[in-house]
């Protein structure tokens, strides 16, 4: 896949020239010739590097940087300078600038040093295919600006070893997130093993992460390796961290400091090789101050912190992630359902979501295994969501329903007597008669003993 370049220069020619070198070289490029356009663009699209003059017209490279880094920390920004603006330029990468080149650049230098940048801002091939490239967020479906920053640090974190803490609301994807970084480590062909620590009760919790010997205890028949020996050479991921006991909080602690288990009734230690992935949808800071989580295993496990958005975050998301959602389960349920109606799709992108992905998933689930055309009807969201079915009618609309019902009720009242519903109605024989034939209704069909011709 070719790496996206946003280009800002206020030079037309330069910014030809630098955009046809780039393009030649491989390189998907996006020029602009202001702060304030590269800013606008930023907020669709996420590029995988900005090189920008320093000199612009309005907000100068500088102040388009700051402005950068405050929500795209992790995005390189290269900066081209004339000689008189150096200074500047040196004082940008004391503040987090990659580097800067002076005009007029080298060609090749430009290039190597854009080669360098990506490869410590997102270490990719990008001579590799994109579906190749793309394979470890896979399961991931997003476009919006905020994940697109979240995936860059999430790679930028699956290479090393480090302890990767992911926060976030129930439903929202920490373990997709966990299994993506997961594929994308050194680690990636060995096992990704996951446990919920709040899903298993106290006194199996210890057994199940670090295993017991046959005799450990009453019921235990046999020797049992825990999860910690099964992740060994990949990756665990320890879900609801806030949920487990603060005294299996200190046997934790201490295997992450030793790098050993011991399983329950074992006087010998196992060696492990773990990285360690969890997350919690708890306020860990104030389960530390409540004496609920201790300071010390906490610190082991946030070396890096990641927080997932929640859907109504990135609700650009919502009709991407709900066609994914469909399209796998019209295979599941053996539908032939191929989208949803227009007002389904807005009446998904502006629901509230409080169970987030989950939540989402859920609904499709249920609107596909309940569909009966190609098209998911608003109706069938609607009801999916708990969401009352309002129609709007016209006003000719509701009159004609309002009159056709009344008729139905009228002949069903008086078991389709002409004579008494005109008489109730109000209206002579004849002109009810209009009105019975407007609507398409035979009186017959409403007595008792059965249709009966006119």
């Amino acid at each position: 896949m070719s790496a996206h370049v946003l280009l800002v220069d206020d030079d037309p020619d330069i910014l030809r020239l630098l955009s046809m070198r780039l393009t030649a070289a491989g390189y998907r490029v996006t020029a602009v010739e202001s702060a304030e356009a590269a800013l606008s663009h930023l907020a669709v699209e996420r590029p995988q590097l900005v090189l920008s003059d320093v000199q612009l017209p309005g907000k100068d490279g500088l102040a388009l940087f700051d402005a950068i880094r405050a929500k795209h920390p992790s995005l390189p920004v290269i900066l081209l300078t004339a000689h008189g603006t150096i200074p500047d330029a040196v004082e940008a990468t004391s503040r987090g600038v990659y580097t800067y080149l002076t005009k007029p650049f080298n060609g090749k230098a430009l290039l190597e040093t854009i080669g360098q940048a990506l490869a410590l801002g997102s270490p990719t091939d990008y001579s590799k295919s994109a579906s190749a490239n793309e394979s470890w967020r896979e399961d991931i479906v997003s476009r919006s600006n905020v994940m697109a920053e979240l995936l860059a640090e999430a790679k930028l974190v699956a290479g090393s070893d480090a302890s990767v803490l992911i926060r976030g609301e129930s439903g929202s994807g920490k373990e997709v997130l966990a299994q993506a970084i997961h594929r994308a480590s050194p680690r990636a062909s060995q096992p990704f093993v996951a446990v919920n620590c709040g899903a298993i009760p106290e006194s199996l919790l210890e057994s199940e992460l670090f295993g017991h010997i046959k005799g450990a205890f009453t019921g235990a028949v046999a020797n049992h390796a825990g999860l910690f020996q099964a992740a060994n050479g990949g990756t665990l991921f320890l879900d609801e961290i806030g949920d487990m006991p603060v005294a299996l909080q200190v046997k934790l602690l201490r295997v992450l400091q030793e790098r050993v288990v011991r399983p329950v009734g074992a006087s010998q230690a196992i060696p492990i090789d773990v990285r360690i992935m969890s997350a919690t949808h708890r306020d860990l800071d104030a389960a530390m101050a409540a004496g609920e989580f201790r300071e010390d295993l906490y610190y082991r496990l946030n070396v890096v912190s990641l927080t997932l958005p929640t859907l109504a975050e990135r609700r650009e998301d919502i009709p991407l992630l709900a066609n994914h959602f469909l399209a796998k389960l019209a295979l599941k349920y053996n539908k032939r359902v191929n989208g949803f109606a227009p007002e389904a799709v807005k009446a998904l992108a502006t629901a509230p979501w409080p169970g987030n992905v989950r939540q989402l998933h859920n609904v499709v689930e249920q609107v596909s295994a309940l569909a009966t055309t190609p098209l998911i009807p608003l109706a069938l969201v609607q009801r999916a969501l708990r969401v009352p079915s309002v129609e709007v009618l016209t006003f000719t609309e509701a009159r004609l329903r309002f009159e056709r019902e009344y008729l139905v009720d009228l002949l069903k009242l008086t078991d389709g007597s002409v004579a008494d519903a005109a008489r109730l109605a109000g209206r002579n024989r004849t002109e009810f008669y209009r009105l019975l034939q407007k609507h398409g209704l035979t009186p017959g069909v409403f007595r008792a003993d059965g249709p009966v011709a006119e």
